[in-house]
């Protein structure tokens, strides 16, 4: 890891997504978070003001230390234990039906396999739990597609991994969830950046 990687990409990150239009969609969907959390990719910790009363516990996890150092200095503000994780999607320290309620925000465009962490969510999720998910992806125009497969490989390289390019409803509904509500649509930003899905998935019953 460089020192771009260590040093100045969390804090370009934190400053990024302390916008208004990631404000707002954070506003929406977290009330929605009970009991026993985990958030995967948890940041710096812009979510932690948007959990309520109904959150008992929250685990956030994340890969990077320079991240959860900026979410532990949030943790005062909140009225619910929080665990800490330094770790990946892809392998979650948590045992089988572990938690009520997964969040996964912006998170789902940088995980190297998005399918195992889904997978992974979906193992330690109880039975009849949610999947919270607001994330960018791939748009329905055409053209909009072609500029999202042209600039992807710069922006990866810039934005920490981040793809523009992951078609999030298949990845979610491919690695075992029901999608039960789904809003999707263009945000406030950019259109090869900003095509938003955000929405609620429960568990398939394992046949």
């Amino acid at each position: 890891m460089n020192l771009y990687e260590r040093w100045l990409l969390p804090r370009l990150l934190d400053l990024a997504m302390r916008n208004k239009e990631a404000t707002r969609y954070r506003s929406e969907l977290l009330p929605a978070a009970r009991g026993k959390v985990l958030e995967v990719g948890a940041g710096s910790g812009l979510n932690l003001p948007f959990y309520d009363r109904r959150v008992e516990r929250l685990y956030a996890l994340d890969p990077s230390e320079a991240l959860l150092k900026m979410a532990r200095a949030k943790a005062h503000a909140v009225s619910f234990p929080i665990e800490f994780l330094a770790g990946s999607g892809e392998d979650i320290p948590l045992p089988d039906g572990a938690v009520d309620t997964t969040v996964v925000t912006w998170a789902l465009c940088t995980i190297p396999d998005p399918g195992k962490a889904l997978r992974e969510i979906r193992r330690v999720l109880k039975p009849g739990g949610t999947l919270l998910f607001a994330e960018h992806g791939l748009a329905p125009d055409a053209g909009v597609r072609v500029w999202q497969h042209r600039l992807n490989p710069a922006w990866r390289r810039v934005a920490g991994g981040c793809n523009l390019n992951r078609d999030t409803e298949q990845l979610i509904r491919a690695s075992g969830f029901d999608v039960v509500k789904l809003d999707k649509g263009y945000a406030k930003a950019p259109r090869p950046l900003g095509y938003m899905y955000v929405g609620h998935a429960r568990p398939l019953a394992l046949q």
